[in-house]
């Protein structure tokens, strides 16, 4: 499950999105969330992998 955050940050003159995915603990079974910043055509990508 992940969800991508719907504002986009500017810096500079490059645009990038701040993503947000749940990771679930092999160890534990207990989920945390993992955050990226990074430029939007690179969140589906990012996502799909574990």
């Amino acid at each position: 499950m992940a969800k991508k955050t719907v504002a986009t940050l500017q810096s500079t003159s490059k645009r990038l999105t701040k993503a947000i995915k749940m990771v679930k603990s092999p160890k534990t079974g207990a989920y945390t969330f993992v955050e990226s910043v990074m430029p939007p055509e690179l969140v589906n990508e990012w996502i799909a992998k574990k």
